[in-house]
């Protein structure tokens, strides 16, 4: 999990949310992780993150199994066509029954894989180079949609 957080703080522009207790965030989140694309070092408002690894159940997401002792999830926004080629489904049109707590395994994610997230149960050897390039599928997705917002390239010659 570590190294997954460290990968991503050192995308560019890459902010890596890790709330612990004693802060500003509810208890329920306490040592999970939230990925976003923000350059300017604060939480983006309006926006949910494009990655998040979850260290536990929440209520309505048990399906993985996230309470037994090391175990933990990692959530990754992905597009259509990457959700289609690692799942075999297109994200609003699943089927397929899928055992969510199978670990080192990419499976469309068990609440929001309607919506074009996968997600990896502990991921292992099989998995992890995976993660890391979704991973940085998922960050330059997000810094693009940014610029989108922002209006860069328009009428700049970019």
């Amino acid at each position: 999990m570590e190294q997954i957080i460290a990968t991503v703080r050192g995308f560019d522009g890459a902010l890596v949310v890790v709330p612990e207790p004693g802060g500003a965030f509810p208890e329920l989140v306490w040592g999970d992780a939230f990925f976003y694309y923000a350059p300017d070092g604060k939480v983006p408002r309006n926006v949910q993150p494009y990655g998040t690894i979850v260290t536990k159940n929440y209520p309505g997401d048990d399906a993985s199994d996230l309470d037994a002792p090391g175990r933990w999830r990692v959530n990754i926004h992905v597009d259509r066509a990457t959700f289609a080629e690692l799942t075999g489904e297109q994200p609003r049109h699943r089927t397929l029954h899928r055992d969510h707590a199978s670990t080192d395994t990419v499976l469309p994610h068990p609440v929001y894989g309607d919506l074009g997230w996968v997600c990896v149960v502990s991921p292992g050897e099989r998995t992890k180079d995976m993660v890391g390039q979704l991973l940085r599928g998922a960050h330059d997705a997000a810094r693009a949609r940014f610029e989108r917002r922002q209006g860069y390239g328009k009428g700049t010659g970019d």
